[in-house]
């Protein structure tokens, strides 16, 4: 058996996996987010690690058959350790805005998008050191090390620093093309390999569990794999290790996920390049960051605490022409606007407008996103014909029909889709331990149903998609205003 453990915003997955590909039992421990203040967004670091000790005591009864673990996690946070290995503050996660300035410095001091293939975003990690740099210098001053949140994990799983290529390419460090951490552009961030962890694919050993920690554990010191960041993942917990294969990972954020045997760097539009999990192999990948967020938010302020019962609520109320609208930009944008300050917005509200229309629209607003991406993947030169949903919006067919009538395509779901990232990472656990083939342990998981776009619908859903971008056009200096006027009222 393998252990796969997803270091996520909203909880620690963890699963185990049978020899043959099955899962046999999975368990999550929720995480609380904190925000400091506007565009903010951090964790404890130590809050990941009591989380995932609560997982591992649950499936205590499969620990003494675990043969290797592996490791995914959400990507890009900014994890600061100084000389006795101890965080300084808490992580900055993916999700967090506040660097927008310094990703326009950062740009002006070296060729990034040559370097790494990718634009400077607040989302990635070293735009995220210029700030502590500047804002904490008695922060940055003790660094010693930084590491991406689940390497802080495998830090104390194994005592050692370690990361994989597809997390390490969310950092802006890391020469993406030579599978390297790049010298010139740590330097701009006044940094250098020496504050690096060692990288490894996916696949390979990075250590093997610490003996106290194993005996705590009921399990034997089983080596641990480099693992992956979490839509890498996800991609190969659903067989997404080909050229052309699209998933479509619906979890806080949403993402379109395209593998390449290629690098095919095109940072216009805020399309990322990064290596994948698996060596020799790239993805390009399509951001919008608040897909299920948006949904658990909604849900939130209307009181409906049962997203599920809530969804299905939505799918038996009916919608009007004149259904409100919404743009999910509650922590800002990526894809394809490259925007920190766009804000969530309700538009067409009126004294008829529920909770329930409200719920619809969020749904509606982030399939047009998510359209989006389709079209910068599309103006990249990448052509996207059918997707594979994993993450836990896979747990509503109705969204992923308003998903696919948005998007003009099939929408797929397959078995163990919600576990996607933590079932990929103990994938990565089985090649590194058995030295199997990609073939034999990646194969496509099974198809449970496919959802086809409604042709009925389709002119309707481009009439507001032209809406849903005009609305962002309409809005972006509004979104600037209301931030610095808020940031003056401090």
């Amino acid at each position: 058996m393998y252990l796969g453990i997803d270091i996520g915003t909203s909880s620690i997955k963890s699963v185990v996996m049978s020899s043959e590909g099955a899962v046999v039992a999975e368990t999550a421990a929720d995480l609380e987010t904190m925000r400091p203040g506007p565009l903010m967004s951090e964790q404890d670091p130590d809050a990941w690690w009591s989380a995932t000790e609560k997982t591992i005591g649950e499936l205590r009864e499969f620990c003494p058959m675990v043969r290797g673990i592996g490791l995914s996690g959400q990507m890009h946070g900014a994890v600061l350790l100084g000389a006795d290995g101890k965080p300084l503050r808490p992580a900055i996660l993916w999700n967090d805005g506040r660097s927008a300035e310094e990703c326009a410095e950062l740009e002006d001091q070296v060729q990034l998008r040559d370097i790494t293939g990718n634009c400077a975003m607040p989302g990635f990690t070293a735009p995220k050191l210029m700030w502590a740099k500047k804002h904490e210098p008695n922060v940055f001053k003790q660094i010693k090390t930084v590491l991406l949140p689940k390497d802080y994990v495998r830090l104390k799983m194994i005592g050692t620093h370690a990361t994989d290529m597809s997390d390490a390419s969310g950092t802006l460090w890391l020469n993406v093309r030579e599978r390297r951490w790049d010298d010139t552009v740590l330097a701009a961030t006044e940094l250098d390999r020496s504050n690096m962890p060692a990288l490894f694919e996916g696949s390979d050993v990075t250590g093997v569990l610490l003996s106290d920690l194993a005996n705590r554990w009921n399990m034997r010191q089983v080596p641990v794999v480099g693992g992956a960041g979490d839509q890498a993942a996800g991609a190969v917990g659903a067989g997404a290790v080909e050229s052309g294969y699209c998933t479509l990972s619906l979890g806080t954020s949403g993402v379109l996920f395209i593998p390449d045997s290629q690098y095919r760097a095109n940072p216009d539009g805020g399309i990322h390049t990064f290596c994948h999990a698996l060596p020799e192999t790239w993805h390009q990948m399509a951001v919008i960051l608040s897909a299920a967020g948006s949904l658990e938010w909604v849900s939130q302020l209307t009181g409906r605490h049962d997203i599920q019962e809530f969804v299905a609520d939505i799918e038996q109320s009916t919608t009007t022409p004149d259904q409100p609208m919404f743009l999910p930009y509650l922590s800002g944008e990526r894809t394809p606007h490259n925007d920190p300050l766009a804000q969530g917005a309700f538009v067409g509200l009126t004294l008829d407008t529920t909770a329930t229309s409200l719920g619809h629209a969020v749904l509606e607003g982030v399939a047009l996103a998510l359209r989006d991406c389709q079209n910068a993947l599309a103006d990249a030169g990448t052509h996207v014909s059918n997707v594979n949903v994993i993450g836990g919006g896979t747990k509503s067919i109705y969204w992923g029909q308003l998903i696919a009538n948005a998007l003009e395509i099939p929408i797929t779901y397959r078995k163990d889709a919600a576990v996607g990232p933590a079932l990929g990472a103990a994938r990565l656990a089985q090649l590194g331990t058995e030295g199997l083939s990609v073939n034999e342990v990646c194969a496509e998981a099974q198809v449970e149903q496919v959802i086809e776009p409604e042709q009925g619908k389709l002119a309707y859903y481009r009439e507001r998609y032209a809406i849903f971008g005009a609305l962002y056009r309409d809005l972006k200096q509004r979104f600037g205003e209301i931030h610095h006027t808020a940031t003056r009222s401090k």
